[in-house]
């Protein structure tokens, strides 16, 4: 899992970084996602190492459920064309991608939480 959390840290960082820069470089909350991003790539790292693998890979998770949660509404607004100009329309883009990718990072996470508990009971029988 801290393998996952690397790569949708990167994603998110990327996503930031692009949504900064062809927005003109002119709303520092475009770099949000590249926050999220960074703080999930260090959780990954942090992951990497056996003994704190459960509690940074739990952090990793609480922060995609944040972001998630900070971003549901965007997916909405696009589908219900909430967003008229370009640099709304934009930022609708780039939260309905962070949403996007904060939800496939939780779903990967709960999945793999159930694989290690039922992995961690098998064991215990």
């Amino acid at each position: 899992m801290a393998r996952a959390a690397l790569i949708f840290g990167i994603l998110l960082i990327l996503l930031g970084l692009v949504g900064y820069t062809t927005t003109g470089r002119t709303s520092p909350t475009a770099l949000i996602p590249a926050g999220f991003g960074l703080l999930i790539l260090v959780c990954g790292l942090v992951g990497r190492r056996e003994s704190l693998r459960p509690h940074a890979m739990h952090a990793a998770a609480l922060l995609a459920l944040i972001g998630l949660t900070g971003t549901i509404r965007a997916p909405f607004q696009l589908l219900g064309g909430g967003a008229a100009d370009g640099a709304a329309s934009a930022a609708v883009l780039s939260q309905t991608a962070m949403a996007v990718l904060c939800l496939a990072y939780v779903a990967l996470s709960v999945r793999s939480f159930i694989a290690a508990r039922k992995a961690r009971t098998a064991s215990a029988v």
